[in-house]
């Protein structure tokens, strides 16, 4: 009888099952005549036959590169700003033509970027996607733009599952919970981060929007919830939940 490898068995158990992957892509945010140069979490979920990408932001080789062999459904983006969508079209075409999907509540800023193409598909509230076992539900939460949308997945990860070096409350939650702990996770856009809500003050932005979808749709969620934001260190429900009133104090 062959004598049984763990280490193999658990390389065998990791790839079919369900995890997201992280990676960080640089480039431009540009708006209303100002440009910035950022740093983009690009999310990419499933297991090693079949995943969905969100927001492939900057660079269409390195997330084709990581996507490699898999199946790739679809591509999901959280709202309509540049850094976002801009390069969405030449990532689809290099994952095989799949589709597109962005709530139309931010068409003005797809079409600023791509003013012959339509979306593939619409994401609206209550929406579900369904990858490697994993259930993502579209929450509309506007406010950084009318059409920001978070992906919230309520079961089927442990941190395990999650990357390594995601911030100092995952590492926390980690530490209180353990590994193998399940967990909740929302990949939030640019609709929460750590430390904050996403930045208003900008055309199609509102701070009072913002600070209520976070309050009545974010913060019904359960603490234990990793947020996977659009830009820097992950963080958790928890984390964020009791700095509510000194964001509304401070403004946007």
């Amino acid at each position: 009888m062959p004598k049984w490898d763990a280490e193999k068995s658990y390389d065998r158990w990791l790839s079919m099952t369900a995890r997201i992957e992280r990676l960080i892509t640089s480039g431009t945010f540009s708006l209303d005549g100002g440009t910035w140069d950022v740093d983009n979490n690009v999310w990419i979920v499933g297991d090693d036959a079949e995943v969905v990408v969100v927001d492939p932001a900057h660079d269409p080789e390195l997330v084709s590169d990581k996507v490699g062999t898999r199946f790739c459904e679809r591509i999901l983006l959280t709202h309509g700003h540049d850094d976002h969508i801009r390069y969405a079209l030449e990532t689809k075409d290099a994952l095989g033509g799949i589709p597109v999907c962005l709530n139309s509540e931010d068409t003005m800023l797809w079409d600023a970027v791509f003013p012959d193409v339509e979306p593939d598909e619409n994401i609206s509230a209550g929406n579900t996607f369904s990858i490697a076992g994993l259930e993502l539900q579209a929450l509309h939460t506007p406010g950084h733009s009318p059409g920001s949308t978070c992906f919230y997945i309520e079961s089927g990860l442990t941190l395990a599952q999650l990357p390594n070096d995601l911030g100092q409350a995952v590492d926390q939650l980690r530490k209180e919970l353990g590994e193998n702990a399940s967990t909740p996770v929302l990949l939030s856009g640019d609709t929460l981060f750590a430390g904050g809500p996403g930045a208003t003050g900008r055309s199609y932005s509102s701070f009072d929007t913002i600070i209520d979808s976070i309050r009545s749709t974010l913060f019904e969620l359960p603490d234990s919830t990793v947020v996977l934001t659009g830009h820097g260190d992950a963080t958790t429900i928890g984390a964020e939940r009791p700095h509510l009133s000194e964001w509304i104090a401070r403004g946007h």
